[in-house]
């Protein structure tokens, strides 16, 4: 519930709730993220590792302290921590001269810890730069004074990046128009970052011979995503999917009477592959309770398969008092203890085939 609560503790609110009912239940608790915020937190909950601290450049260049996480030879890294919009103030926002510097550093350090395996979370960004910054960390790495070509560190590497953001690099449905003004960037500015990356995209394609400006994730991040399909052949995973798998939540789950999911705002957009549809598409036959902070298009939602959709605030409830935290673990809880789950035997619907 971004902005309010983070994953881990609205499950522990429904959690707290569902015991008031049901005492002796035994509850599993899942954080989960789409690949943005919270990325590295749910992942070390599902995979355990080591959290990593590096001292690398924000957006604006300014030194900062990033983390990612680490177990084995797998890394896994959220671009918000070294490249994400929490970073900047709203009067610093300027996607003409936000860099993704700071994420080449982290995955340079990964690399340098002996990471082959690399999971990159492409939510939450500032930057519109095509991933440019990011190699620029990656050659003064590795090949200083030379060119990304003389990069041999990074051969046996394979990275996955994690987004639902199917959008290609240029165009009207590209980076810059779709995702920059939220980013501080003006029209005429959003003309411009367009055209940069198309120059950047041309001139990548006729030097590799080949080109991902198109590939679904091109657009994610501000570009980032064209940067590591174009220059790290990248696969690119919607987020939920690659830490539902990590998680094992398939195994987890088939003997469950109930599972609860949510996020902020529940709506038709949700059915685009957004994160609670990840868990549901992974229950199985288990009913899926769907709660959030506002509900629209319930109707839908129920013909999607979910079992129950809740809104977890009364009418009228205004949005600044309904963003406090303490309002809304107290909502959840209320939620989740207010009656039986009178479904929680009941047949799964089946997945409209919208989705």
């Amino acid at each position: 519930m971004k902005g309010c609560l983070s994953s881990a503790d609205a499950n522990q609110a429904a959690a707290d709730g569902v015991r008031h009912v049901f005492p002796d239940a035994d509850i599993v608790q899942i954080p989960v993220s789409d690949g943005g915020e919270g990325f590295i937190e749910a992942f070390h909950a599902a995979i355990g590792g080591t959290v990593q601290e590096v001292t690398v450049c924000d957006p604006m260049m300014r030194i900062i302290t990033a983390k990612y996480l680490l177990r084995d030879q797998e890394a896994v890294i959220e671009i918000a921590q070294a490249s994400g919009l929490t970073l900047l103030s709203e009067d610093e926002r300027n996607p003409m001269i936000a860099t993704s510097y700071g994420t080449g550093q982290l995955i340079a350090d990964a690399v340098r810890k002996g990471a082959k395996r690399i999971i990159v979370g492409l939510g939450g960004s500032a930057t519109s730069d095509a991933g440019v910054g990011m190699l620029r960390a990656l050659i003064d790495a590795f090949a200083k004074r030379g060119q990304f070509d003389d990069i041999t560190e990074l051969q046996d590497i394979q990275f996955t990046i994690a987004s639902d953001v199917k959008n290609p690099l240029c165009g009207a449905q590209g980076a810059a128009h779709i995702f920059a003004p939220q980013k501080g960037a003006t029209p005429e500015m959003i003309e411009r970052l367009d055209a940069r990356a198309r120059r950047f995209a041309e001139v990548s394609a006729e030097h590799f011979g080949y080109d991902c400006s198109n590939d679904e994730g091109a657009g994610a991040a501000g570009g980032l995503g064209y940067a590591f399909l174009q220059y790290m052949h990248a696969t690119c995973r919607p987020g939920i999917e690659v830490l539902l798998e990590a998680a094992r939540f398939n195994d987890v789950v088939k003997d469950a009477d109930l599972v609860i999911t949510g996020e902020g705002s529940a709506d038709s957009q949700t059915l685009m592959g957004k994160l609670p549809v990840g868990v549901l598409r992974h229950s199985g036959d288990v009913p899926v309770c769907l709660i959030a902070g506002r509900i629209r298009d319930r109707e839908a939602l129920l013909r999607a398969g979910f079992s129950d959709v809740r809104c977890i605030n009364p009418e009228g409830f205004s949005l600044q008092e309904a963003m406090r935290p303490e309002v809304a673990r107290k909502h959840i809880s209320g939620l989740s203890s207010s009656q039986p789950w009178r479904f929680i035997n009941s047949q799964k619907k089946n997945i409209n085939k919208e989705i």
